[in-house]
């Protein structure tokens, strides 16, 4: 059941390519039998990412919204989260029960963060293809959010990148807080992404 501030609301941020909508896709498959669950996607011009998700069947239609921020698309989801909101409060009137709603941004830098009027929880995705010096590199996104996707790990002996010096700087780089490899593709560290939403989101 929701709680009596509305469903849990987990922005998900990273750069264009880092696999954002594949983890939304997986995250949604891996809580709906168990939550009531629903997505807002943000683009710049398009509402593509919406339509990926209903075409990787992720949820039904009526429980995904796209939303087009135009120009950039961190002001959608920090400085001006009024679009997003709007749509939350449409998904709410259309599902009264929602328990988690997912909001991806748009394809961004490392210093986008969300509002905390827009989101609870943050989970912040970049790709072993970036570059093993990305977790160092620092930035909002990386040292801020709750948590960390480090996402396509199996593509690390390909792109010439070091997993345990990733390790090793995002963890420094982040102190205490938790971070997660992953492999979307195989669904590796979803659970893990499922397991910390429901300690720390109160579902």
């Amino acid at each position: 059941m929701p709680s009596k501030n509305g469903p849990l609301r987990v922005g998900i941020g990273g750069p264009v390519g880092s696999g954002k909508t594949a983890l939304t896709d997986k995250l949604c498959k891996a809580m709906r039998e168990k939550y009531s669950v629903a997505v807002v996607t943000n683009d710049i011009y398009t509402k593509e990412d919406a339509e990926a998700l209903v075409r990787m069947q992720a949820l039904s239609s009526e429980r995904i919204v796209g939303v087009e921020t135009g120009g950039c698309p961190h002001t959608a989801i920090r400085e001006d989260a009024s679009i997003n909101l709007q749509a939350i409060a449409e998904l709410n009137r259309r599902i009264p029960d929602l328990d988690v709603v997912f909001i991806e941004s748009g394809g961004d830098n490392l210093a986008a963060t969300f509002s905390p009027d827009l989101a609870d929880l943050t989970i912040y995705v970049i790709s072993v293809c970036q570059g093993e010096e990305i977790p160092r590199k620092g930035g909002p996104g990386i040292t801020k959010s709750d948590l960390l996707v480090i996402n396509k790990k199996d593509l690390a002996p390909y792109v010439g990148a070091d997993l345990e010096v990733m390790e090793r700087d995002a963890a420094r780089m982040r102190a205490q807080k938790p971070f997660v490899f992953s492999d979307m593709k195989r669904g590796e560290g979803i659970d893990l992404i499922v397991e910390f939403l429901t300690a720390n989101g109160g579902l």
